[in-house]
């Protein structure tokens, strides 16, 4: 089943040819804000409803994240192998050496920063690069902790596109990667028992019409199942919690008035417009004298 969250706050399905949604709000008796939450969370079965005729269709409806405020958004470093080559060569992706999730683990992502593919990227300074990730992510079932690998498998409800948006520069890394808009996901969550082999999926983003990132979840240096043991090591990993899996090679800038495609084998694709703020970082920088 492929759920998505559309005109702020119902909970829907696609159906099989991608075209329309049908409602399960109402289905469901679905009540918070956050109702792909709810539905993780609760003894809810929405598999009846699968073949039934839509009630909206998709071009006639505003999607949003299909998890709206997930409680932590866990992210891992330079997981491809190209891209850890591309990050060395250029430093303006990484002023550290190059690290894994092994050497520092993963880092945080504002809830907040999460937008679905109607929404739109906003650019937050018109004089710092900031630039596209296109990565796998995935959304959790169940709470675990200090869970094997092998077990975190089962742990995961299903899986989604995500666009990681990042500003190049020295502060931390979950600052960088946190503001409004920098966490877009969708178009929809496919459940797991619908992806074939979440390590063998092809994955590609165009900026504007022109293929920029390309390659296969088979280059992960860490697979999700890795990232789920790593991050429960002593930290519960919760329900409705969303984990992204690292960006390949071909990361660039953005500006105003581009448009992205991302696209995922077996899950889908959405497109995405940028938008710029006329503010520039030096506006914004602390003044410790008022």
């Amino acid at each position: 089943m492929q759920f998505v969250q559309y005109d702020e706050g119902r909970l829907g399905l696609l159906t099989d040819d991608g075209t329309g949604i049908i409602d399960l709000t109402d289905r469901l008796g679905l009540e918070s804000d956050d109702p792909l939450a709810e539905y993780i969370e609760g003894d809810h079965d929405a598999s009846e409803y699968a073949d039934a005729e839509a009630d909206v269709a998709v071009e006639d409806a505003h999607l949003g994240s299909p998890i709206r405020r997930p409680g932590k958004v866990i992210a891992a470093p330079l997981n491809y192998e190209n891209h850890i080559e591309e990050a060395i060569a250029d430093r303006d992706i990484t002023t550290d050496e190059w690290f894994s999730i092994e050497d520092k683990g993963y880092f945080l992502k504002a809830p907040s920063s999460v937008v679905g593919p109607d929404d739109g990227i906003e650019l937050p300074f018109s004089d710092r690069r900031c630039d596209h990730e296109v990565e796998l992510a995935f959304v959790m079932g169940e709470d675990v902790k200090d869970v094997s690998t092998e077990e975190a498998w089962d742990s995961i409800f299903g899986y989604t596109i995500l666009l990681d948006i990042s500003v190049r520069g020295d502060q931390d890394r979950s600052n960088r990667k946190s503001y409004d808009t920098f966490t877009v996901i969708g178009p929809a969550v496919v459940t797991a028992d619908e992806i074939d082999d979440p390590q063998n999926l092809d994955l590609e983003l165009e900026l504007n019409g022109e293929v920029r990132q390309s390659d296969n979840t088979s280059d992960m240096v860490y697979t999700c199942g890795n990232v789920v043991q790593y991050a429960s090591i002593g930290a519960t990993v919760e329900a409705g919690d969303v984990i992204t899996t690292g960006t390949p090679e071909g990361v660039g800038a953005l500006a105003d008035g581009d448009t992205i495609e991302a696209t995922i084998e077996e899950i889908g694709s959405m497109t995405v417009d940028v938008t710029e703020r006329d503010v520039t970082f030096d506006d914004v920088n602390v003044n410790k004298d008022g």
